[in-house]
């Protein structure tokens, strides 16, 4: 199976190649399109086994699940919504213990967190941070 190139049960691809990924990001109309790509480019950086595809209607990554989605909706600069998973999973009741000494996360459930990014010099400061708090993510996931 080829990075970026999903399937769920033997079926459909849930996930689009990398090229969509290009796609969607060059039709975007946001204000923080270039942070948006460049948020794009530190996520697929802290891992090699990331791969991306258009879920939730917006850049998400995966190895082998989904565990973040770009969230385009923020009121100032973009986020980036940490995860378990598309589906339900069982998270023990006192969620789950991810090192975070520089304070990136927000929780917003036991099994959710997001990571807000307000400009390009907030990602470039917090960017070595980022990419170690995902490496703890994925080692985290169910």
């Amino acid at each position: 199976m080829a990075a970026g190139k999903g399937k769920r049960n033997g079926g459909a691809p849930d996930t689009v190649a990398d090229s969509d990924v290009d796609a969607f990001l060059a039709a975007l109309e946001h204000p923080a399109r270039d942070l948006v790509a460049a948020l794009r480019r530190a996520v697929l950086g802290a891992d090699p086994s990331i791969a991306e595809g258009i879920k939730w209607n917006a850049p998400s990554f995966r190895t082998r699940e989904w565990f973040a989605t770009t969230h385009l909706r923020a009121k100032v600069g973009i986020g980036l919504i940490l995860h378990f998973g598309a589906k339900k999973n069982a998270i023990a009741d006192g969620g789950v213990a991810i090192a975070d000494p520089a304070g990136l996360l927000q929780w917003l459930a036991k099994d959710r967190a997001l990571v807000a990014i307000r400009d390009a010099d907030d990602l470039a400061t917090r960017g070595p941070a980022l990419q170690a708090l995902l490496r703890d993510w994925i080692r985290a996931m169910p």
